[in-house]
C-alpha cells in the first residue's frame, strides 16, 4: 500500500497502505485526504463502477508487497525506495501536468510536505524493503496492517482534540494483542526474523505518525490532493536520492522482471493507486474507501504464498484478524458519532 497526503501507495493517509502515495484523510486512522476539495455538486464518476474501483485498489496495493520483494532480489532496499517513490512521483507529476494543475509555492508548505515525505514515504518505505530481506511478504503486509493503531496512537498522544474513549483504548490492546500473536510470543517470537518484523512495524509507527502530522499542517492547506501528493512523492525522491550515494552504489545490472516490478511498485502500486482512491472516497466516501484496509493483509498474505511460495503459520493469519478487529473496534465511536 502506498503510503502521501491524503494517502502513502506504491504503495498512502488513514489506514495506511503501505504503502501509498498521498491519500487522503478525513479522520485519523480513516482514508481521507486532508487537503482534498468537497466535491463539486452532482458530480459523476465516470468509467469503472466504484466497486470495481475498490476492488482494484485493494489489489493493487495488496501486491505492493510483493512488488517489494521481487525488486528486492535485484536492488539493495534504498534503490527499492528510491525507485518507488520516483516512478510514483512521475506518474502523478504526468496527471498534474494534463490537468493543468499547479505544484505548491510556498516555501512553508513545501517544508510541511518534505516532513510529510519522510514519515509517509521515503522512511517507511526503506524499512519495509529491508524488512522483506528477512521476513516474509505477507507478514509484512501484516504488519503493514497495526499502521490504523499507531495512528490513533500518535493522535491521542499528541492532538489536543483526540481523547482515548472506552472503544479506542480496547481497540489499540486488541489491535496489538493481535501483534502479540502473530508473532506467537508464547513460543519466544516465532514469527521469522525479529529484526525483520521490528523494521516492518517501525515502518508502520512511522507512517501513523505521518498522517497525524498530515492532518495537524497539511489540512488546510488550498491546494488539491493530486498536486499535493506529487510534491510529496518528489521531495520523498530528493530525500532519498540525497542519502543515496552515502549509503548505497549506483546498480550495474537491470534485470527484466525485477525492474519491471519496481516500476509497477511505482507508478501503479503507488501513484495510480492513489488517484484511484481519491476517486474512491469523492464517489462512496471516506468510511467506505477505508474499508480497503481489511482486504490488503489478505491480498498480500495470499499473494505470499501462491505467487512466491511463502510459509504461513497458523497464528500469523489468526492474528492479522485481531488486528483488524482492534482498528475497526477503535474507529467505531468515531463513525458513529460523525
Amino acid at each position: 500500500m502506498d503510503t502521501s497526503p491524503r494517502a502513502a501507495p506504491g504503495g498512502g493517509q488513514q489506514f495506511d497502505p503501505p504503502d501509498c502515495a498521498a491519500p487522503p484523510v478525513d479522520d485519523v486512522g480513516k482514508g481521507t485526504d486532508p487537503a482534498a476539495p468537497p466535491p463539486p455538486a452532482g458530480r459523476k464518476e465516470r468509467g469503472l463502477d466504484w466497486r470495481v474501483r475498490f476492488a482494484l485498489l485493494a489489489l493493487v496495493w495488496g501486491l505492493s508487497f510483493l512488488f517489494v520483494k521481487v525488486s528486492g532480489e535485484a536492488y539493495e532496499p534504498l534503490q527499492v525506495a528510491l525507485g518507488r517513490v520516483a516512478f510514483g512521483a512521475v506518474a502523478l507529476l504526468l496527471v498534474v501536468a494534463v490537468r493543468r494543475e499547479v505544484l505548491p509555492r510556498s516555501a512553508r508548505l513545501w517544508l510541511h510536505l518534505a516532513v510529510a515525505a519522510f514519515l509517509l514515504n521515503a522512511l517507511p518505505f526503506t524499512l519495509f524493503a529491508y524488512s522483506e530481506q528477512r521476513i516474509t511478504s505477507a507478514l509484512a503486509g501484516i504488519c503493514n496492517a497495526t499502521t490504523p493503531l499507531f495512528t490513533l496512537l500518535v493522535a491521542v498522544t499528541v492532538l489536543p482534540g483526540e481523547r482515548p474513549d472506552r472503544n479506542r483504548l480496547m481497540g489499540m490492546g486488541l489491535g496489538f494483542l493481535g501483534v502479540l500473536v502473530v508473532f506467537g510470543i508464547w513460543g519466544g517470537i516465532s514469527a521469522g526474523d525479529p529484526v525483520g518484523a521490528g523494521q516492518a512495524l517501525a515502518a508502520a509507527l512511522s507512517m501513523g505518525t505521518g498522517w497525524v502530522y498530515v492532518r495537524r499542517f497539511l489540512s488546510h492547506s488550498g491546494s488539491s490532493s493530486v498536486s499535493l501528493s506529487a510534491a510529496q512523492l518528489t521531495a520523498g525522491t530528493v530525500e532519498l536520492a540525497l542519502a543515496a550515494p552515502f549509503i548505497t552504489s549506483v546498480p550495474h545490472r537491470f534485470p527484466f522482471a525485477e525492474t519491471a516490478s519496481l516500476v509497477v511498485l511505482g507508478a501503479v502500486g503507488t501513484g495510480l493507486a492513489f488517484l484511484i482512491q481519491y476517486s474512491l472516497v469523492r464517489d462512496a466516501g471516506a468510511t467506505v474507501a477505508s474499508m480497503v484496509t481489511y482486504l490488503v493483509p489478505i491480498i498480500s498474505t495470499t499473494a505470499g504464498v501462491l505467487v512466491l511460495g511463502e510459509g504461513l503459520k497458523w497464528h500469523q493469519p489468526v492474528g492479522a484478524v485481531v488486528i483488524l478487529l482492534g482498528a475497526a473496534l477503535s474507529q467505531r465511536a468515531r463513525r458513529a458519532s460523525s
